[in-house]
C-alpha cells in the first residue's frame, strides 16, 4: 500500500491534523507502528502510549487531546483502521485468480458462477449452485440442492452438507459443518433411536463464522441464521435454531436446539442457552452465561443460571465472603 494522509482522511470522512502529502505505507500497532503507518487509539485506557507512539499518522476521535501527532480525527477510529486494513489486504492474501482446478469434482448438474474459484479436490454435488465471484478453497464439500452466493470466500475444509442455502459475501473459516444432524433420539428402555433431520439451515448475506463451527440442520424446516450474524471459533448451533441479523457469538458458546435469538445479540465466550427459550433483541449474555429462561429485549444476564447482571454481581460478591461468614458463624455457635 502507498497512500497520502489526505486521501486517508478522504477515504474515512475524518478531519486531518498534518500535511496532506505525507506518504503511508504500512498499518500497525501503537506499539510497532513507525513514521510511514497509520495507527489507532479507540480506548481512552492507552492515551498514555500516544506520546511514545513513532506512528507517522493517527487514527483518533474528537475528543482525543493530541499534540505534535499527525491524526485523522473520526468518530469511531477502529472502523477508520479497519478500512485502511481493507486496502492492505488484497497485497498481503492476493485474490485468487478465477477458475476451476483440475481435481474438482463437479456434477454435471451443479451450476458455477462466473469469475470464482474452485480450488484442488473440491466436491460439488448435483443441483448444487456456487454463486458470481465466490472463492471455494481447497478440500470443501457442498452438497446436493445446497447454494452458496455471490462474492463467498469458503477456506479449506469446509463441510456444507445437502439442502443448505448459504447468502452472498459470506465468509466461512476452516474446519467448519453447516448441515450436520441435529442431536435428535428417542429413548426407548436402554436404547436411542434416530430421529432423521429432514430440515436444512438458511445462512443469510454477509455472515461471518469461524473455524470449527458447527450448525445443524433441522429435523423439519430450518435452521436459521440471520444477516450480519458473526460467529467465532467453535461455536455449536443445534438444530432448529433461528439467529436474527448482526448478532455476535464469541468462541466456545452454545445454543440448544429450538432456541430464538433476535437481533443484534451478543454471547460471551463459553455463553449459551438451552433449547426453547427466546433470547429477546439487543441482549447481552455475559462470558460463561447460561441461560435457562427467556431473556428481555435489551437485558444484560450472567452466571449460572443467567439472572440480571447486578444481581448475579451481588450474588458472586457474597459467596466469596462466605469462608469469613462461615468462620464467623462457627466462633458465635462456640459462644453459645
Amino acid at each position: 500500500m502507498k497512500i497520502t494522509a489526505g486521501k486517508i482522511a478522504e477515504l474515512v470522512g475524518g478531519e486531518l491534523s498534518g500535511p496532506p502529502e505525507l506518504v503511508i505505507t504500512g498499518a500497525a500497532g501503537l506499539d510497532e507502528a513507525g513514521p510511514s503507518d497509520v495507527s489507532f487509539l479507540a480506548n481512552q485506557k492507552y492515551a498514555s502510549k500516544l506520546a511514545e507512539s513513532r506512528a507517522g499518522l493517527l487514527f483518533v476521535t474528537e475528543k482525543t487531546p493530541v499534540a505534535g501527532k499527525n491524526t485523522v480525527k473520526v468518530k469511531n477510529p477502529q472502523l477508520a483502521f479497519a478500512k485502511v486494513l481493507g486496502l492492505i489486504a488484497p497485497e498481503v492474501n492476493p485474490p485468487a485468480k478465477p477458475g476451476i482446478h483440475a481435481t474438482a469434482v463437479i456434477s454435471k448438474t451443479a451450476k458455477i458462477g462466473k469469475d470464482g474459484f474452485i480450488g484442488p479436490f473440491v466436491v460439488i454435488e448435483d443441483g448444487a449452485s456456487v454463486g458470481n465471484g465466490t472463492v471455494v478453497c481447497a478440500h470443501c464439500f457442498i452438497g446436493r440442492k445446497s447454494s452458496v452466493g455471490n462474492s463467498g470466500l469458503i477456506y479449506p475444509n469446509v463441510t456444507i452438507r445437502e439442502n443448505v442455502a448459504i447468502g452472498d459475501r459470506t465468509v466461512i473459516h476452516p474446519g467448519t459443518v453447516i448441515g450436520s444432524d441435529g442431536f435428535g433420539f428417542v429413548t426407548e428402555g436402554k436404547s436411542h433411536h434416530k430421529i432423521p433431520q429432514l430440515g436444512g439451515v438458511e445462512i443469510g448475506n454477509d455472515v461471518e463464522l469461524g473455524a470449527n463451527c458447527a450448525i445443524d440442520r433441522a429435523t423439519f424446516g430450518k435452521t436459521r441464521i440471520g444477516d450480519g450474524t458473526k460467529f467465532d471459533n467453535l461455536v455449536h448451533i443445534a438444530h432448529n435454531v433461528q439467529i436474527g441479523r448482526n448478532c455476535l457469538l464469541a468462541g466456545q458458546v452454545g445454543i440448544a436446539g429450538s432456541a430464538t435469538i433476535g437481533d443484534n445479540v451478543v454471547f460471551g465466550g463459553q455463553s449459551g442457552s438451552t433449547g426453547h427459550v427466546t433470547i429477546g433483541s439487543n441482549a447481552m449474555i455475559a462470558g460463561r452465561g447460561a441461560v435457562i429462561n427467556d431473556v428481555a429485549e435489551g437485558q444484560i444476564v450472567s452466571g449460572y443460571p443467567a439472572r440480571p447482571h447486578r444481581e448475579a454481581m451481588k450474588i458472586e460478591a457474597i459467596i466469596h465472603k462466605l469462608p469469613e461468614l462461615y468462620d464467623r458463624l462457627k466462633k458465635l455457635k462456640g459462644n453459645e
